[in-house]
């Protein structure tokens, strides 16, 4: 069992209400494609050697967020259509990594 809070169906996208940020190291961003939301898009996280880590699935708003541990990591995001883009982050605890992704 990983050691991050319990993530909620993500109804509040991005708040960070009742998070102790400074204790974890985060990685949020949104997924568009075409200039609109990308809702119900996969989103991976891979670590620096590109292994696959975890997934989550997109709110209607395109909203994602991740625990993770500090480093580096690849953010991707699949879409209908074979649609995938990437995106690199340096995340550190204590900070909120930010990142958009348009397909």
């Amino acid at each position: 069992m990983c050691g991050a809070p319990p993530q909620e169906s993500q109804s509040q996208d991005l708040s960070l209400e009742g998070i102790d940020v400074a204790a974890e190291t985060i990685i949020q961003g949104t997924v568009s494609r075409g200039g609109e939301p990308a809702g119900g898009a996969y989103v991976r996280l891979l670590d620096s050697s590109g292994e696959f880590t975890a997934e989550v699935v997109t709110s209607a708003t395109g909203a994602f967020r991740f625990f993770a541990r500090p480093g580096s990591w690849t953010v991707r995001a699949l879409g209908p259509n074979d649609a995938k883009a990437d995106a690199s982050v340096e995340a550190k605890q204590g900070e909120v990594t930010e990142t958009s992704i348009s397909l």
